[in-house]
């Protein structure tokens, strides 16, 4: 075993058992290369990868390609979910010298952290113009040997240019009509009306975007945006890209109409979309939004939940195909002769039909990904529930993917909020508990006496690193969402705690935001960027989370440095609006008000209280912040001197510092904040 024994991260302990000397990330590392005087090879992925596997078999345990690498380098593993600061440099370095990056990450490394070599996976042996790994690390090694200077000129270079990129994001106000409405006709530019989603192959969810679109809608009536916004989330829905039998969506499609998917599930791209669907509903009443929501809500409590009552990253895309391979979807692809064996020939003829099961097969070797083709099949529902089921357990009968138990804040703080959400629409109050259980995790685990989060935990042990922007964003937007769903005040208070130390310790004097805190571990830049990726960017959860803070308790430092961080938005938004879409949520948020909405009853439990507060949370107003409780009470500031008018249970509706007349009628709360 290696160095990596000890670590959490379940990537890096699949590699504790490797031939190569792995170190992990650590300055220890570093001054081994210095003491031997020779590179380091750093290597990045995380553990649902496909192609990180492929390399690690291919390489890492090989034997004799661990002897060349224990020789000449010092090796590094870095799991990329770990440390998105040190993934997000080096990345950035990557898709500079080449125009691309992916994982696994490969980069050569001085022993002063300087990249001067890059590249991502690697063969065992030449192929399609690729070099073999091994061939890569006889070169490196001859060129540090023999070329030191050269070597040496390449990665200062490298180094001084990307400490010299400086981000101009705007003038530090927030996007106004104007901006929205180009960002709007952008996507629309971009957009496939005959698939649903934006751009080619490989297609991925939109669910940052599809946030912005239904916000954009609520405010402005705009017909096109809702267009775009459902009929993407009807074509996901029917397609392969989502679990037609579990529930729960795979990381994306390898085509441009949602087919096959690459088969890892994550936990991010869950929370996310549960919470969109969850938000159709609200604006169209869609059944089959309702019911994605649900199920991808109940996928992430039955299969990634953990005993600590967090939830685990991710389920890979592998798994055994019964013959002793580790194959990509064998757990979820089907053939018309398995659904035989499962059903019985007349149903499986329906399932057939009903699921897309061809002889062809629409994956591989004649096997079929699960859809629901765009045709409707005339079946009963009572059968065809039936045959979901019994497809269902016969699946259970399979090896199941591995599974991530490592449990990401940031992470688990979009599935706080999503299942905040979806347990309140929907009457499920199971969900609701779940995300309070998530919550608690949180902060006893991970948030420390003065408020710090940790990044990462497995089975109940903090892991080493410090959490960057991106955790105290979304834990944030999480705990603000709980405080709207439960009337429960030190959710908010928990949320303060965490945007005080982004407003200290993430925030220059200008108002931009950066990746990592002002007293973290100093890598060779200063990791900064505010476009979203898988996940909403830090900087523009931060914008969203200080802005709901803002509107909870009138803050007007809050308020304004939301604003401010809204202004890259402003910049970025008309120009590139598929990757700055949770920013544009936030504008919409923003030019909305948001709405403050201040529900007071007898007790929270009180039938008529719990009416007008559920219609308050279903309102499709952008961003809008609720409080319930009884009157007097001090338990949110919303709630301060509000009263029951007539005795009757009452909702208050403010926004831009003017308030409604007070109403008891679920009606006509429903008319002011749909408006």
């Amino acid at each position: 075993m290696n160095r990596l024994a000890h670590e959490t991260s379940p990537y890096l302990l699949q590699h504790a058992g490797n031939p190569v000397n792995w170190w992990p990330w650590a300055e220890e590392a570093f001054e081994e290369a210095r003491r031997r005087d020779v590179p380091v090879l750093l290597s990045v992925g995380y553990s649902s990868c496909h192609w990180c596997h492929v390399m690690a078999h291919e390489s890492f345990e090989d034997p004799e390609t661990a002897a060349v690498l224990n020789e000449h380098f010092v090796s590094v593993k870095v799991d990329r979910e770990e440390r998105p600061d040190v993934d997000a440099v080096y990345m950035e370095a990557v898709q500079a010298a080449t125009g691309q990056g992916g994982w696994p990450m490969t980069v050569f490394l001085t022993p002063d952290a300087e990249p001067f070599y890059f590249g991502t996976y690697f063969p065992p042996a030449p192929r399609q113009g690729m070099p073999s790994f091994r061939q890569v690390l006889e070169g490196v090694h001859q060129a540090w040997a023999g070329r030191r200077d050269e070597v040496a000129e390449v990665a200062g270079k490298i180094t001084r240019d990307l400490a010299a990129r400086e981000l101009s994001y705007g003038d530090a106000r927030a996007p106004g009509e104007d901006e929205a409405a180009q960002a709007l006709l952008g996507l629309t530019r971009e957009y496939d009306p005959q698939r649903g989603g934006f751009g080619g192959a490989p297609k991925f969810p939109p669910s940052m975007v599809l946030e912005f679109l239904l916000r954009h809608h609520a405010r402005t009536g705009s017909e096109g945006a809702l267009q775009m916004a459902r009929d993407t989330c009807e074509r996901m829905a029917r397609g392969g890209i989502y679990d037609q039998l579990g529930g729960g969506f795979a990381r994306y499609s390898v085509d441009r109409d949602w087919v096959v998917p690459h088969f890892e599930k994550m936990l991010y791209d869950n929370a996310l979309l549960c919470r969109v669907y969850a938000h159709l509903w609200r604006a169209t009443g869609s059944e089959l939004a309702r019911r994605v929501a649900v199920e991808t809500a109940d996928f992430m409590v039955r299969e990634l939940r953990t005993n600590e009552g967090g939830f685990a990253s991710a389920l890979d895309a592998d798994s055994d195909d019964g013959g002793g391979r580790h194959v990509e979807g064998a757990y979820y692809v089907w053939t018309p002769a398995q659904l035989t064996e499962t059903l019985g020939q007349e149903d499986a003829e329906l399932a057939a039909q009903y699921f897309g099961v061809t002889e062809e097969g629409t994956f591989e070797h004649g096997s079929s990904v699960l859809q629901l083709p765009q045709r409707e099949v005339m079946a009963d529902a009572e059968r065809t529930e039936s045959i979901r089921r019994r497809l269902l357990a016969r699946r259970g009968e399979r090896a199941a993917p591995g599974r991530d138990d490592k449990v990401v804040a940031a992470w688990n703080g979009l599935a706080v909020a999503a299942l905040a959400e979806t347990g309140a629409y929907f009457d499920r109050p199971d969900l609701v508990d779940a995300a309070i259980g998530a919550a608690d995790l949180l902060v006893r685990l991970h948030m420390d006496e003065h408020a710090r989060l940790t990044r990462t935990s497995k089975d109940g042990r903090a892991g080493a690193n410090a959490g960057v922007l991106e955790d105290y964003a979304d834990v944030a937007e999480g705990f603000l969402t709980l405080a709207s769903v439960t009337g429960e005040g030190v959710w908010l208070e928990f949320a303060g705690f965490l945007l005080d130390h982004v407003l200290t310790h993430f925030t220059d004097d200008s108002g931009a935001l950066y990746d990592t805190a002002a007293d973290a571990e100093q890598l060779i830049r200063r990791p900064q960027d505010p476009t979203d990726n898988a996940t909403p960017s830090g900087w523009t959860a931060a914008a969203g989370a200080l802005l709901s803070y803002a509107a909870h308790t009138g803050s007007e430092r809050h308020r304004i440095a939301a604003e401010r961080a809204l202004g890259v938005v402003k910049a970025l938004g008309p120009r590139v609006p598929r990757f700055i879409g949770w920013g544009l949520a936030a504008a919409e948020a923003f030019l909305d008000g948001p709405r403050e909405v201040a529900v007071v009853g007898p007790a929270v439990d009180d039938p008529a209280t719990r009416t007008l507060h559920r219609t308050a949370l279903v309102s499709t107003a952008a961003g809008a912040v609720v409080a319930v409780g009884t009157p007097g009470s001090d338990e949110l500031p919303l709630l301060a001197d509000r009263v029951m008018v007539r005795g009757e249970p009452t909702a208050y509706v403010c926004r831009n510092f003017t308030c409604d007349a007070p109403t008891a009628d679920p009606e006509l709360l429903r008319r002011a904040l749909n408006s």
